[in-house]
């Protein structure tokens, strides 16, 4: 267990890690990000001595500018709570809309579902506590914020996050080789494509 002390050195510590594993560069079985740690199952002394010292050597800022490409989601921003967060924050909804999709995030750790990804980076002004009742079916591909997080529900599910808009994209597919599209460690981009 790597004790990194915030989510997004989480994230890209575990990007990192995972884009040595897929290089061959070290051999473990398993690398679970969460809010401040980075969990890394191998299974040999060796492996771990390895894990340890590429962890002593990661530099989060250079990590983070070498994740590689940023994966689009395209968003209509028509969410049933669209409105009730501009007022919430003071902002007008095209302003809301532009503070979210102006962002880069970081995917910091996958749960709550298989393929719902916390993504951290989300702009100070849009922090809300979650809804103060949650809904008991939030539709697939509800784009939402809550907290510091943004996310997208891979699958219709209870929540109670604050619902900005809508994707067509796929964030949970077992016939892809990653079947996760946003897996921790890569980089996010929401794209407005309400008017389209």
């Amino acid at each position: 267990m790597l004790e990194v002390g915030d989510t997004f050195t989480a994230g890209a510590m575990a990007g990192h890690l995972q884009r040595l594993r897929i290089s061959g560069t070290i051999d473990v079985d398993e690398i679970v990000p969460a809010a401040s740690t980075v969990l890394v199952r191998c299974g040999s002394s060796d492996a771990l001595a390895t894990v340890v010292r590429r962890a002593t050597e990661f530099d989060s800022v250079t990590a983070s500018a070498d994740m590689g490409a940023i994966v689009e989601i395209p968003v209509r921003y028509v969410g049933p709570d669209l409105d009730d967060v501009a007022a919430a924050t003071g902002l007008t909804t095209n302003e809301v809309v532009r503070r979210h999709s102006a962002t880069v995030y970081t995917a910091a750790f996958s749960g709550f579902a298989p393929g719902f990804t916390y993504l951290v980076g989300l702009h100070p002004s849009l922090h809300l506590p979650r809804r103060s009742t949650p809904r008991s079916r939030v539709l697939a591909g509800s784009v939402a914020i809550g907290a510091e997080f943004a996310g997208v529900y891979p699958t219709a599910s209870p929540g109670g996050w604050h619902l900005l808009g809508s994707t067509d994209a796929v964030l949970w597919d077992l016939g892809r080789r990653v079947p996760a599209l946003v897996p921790p460690g890569c980089r996010v981009r929401f794209v407005d494509r309400t008017r389209q």
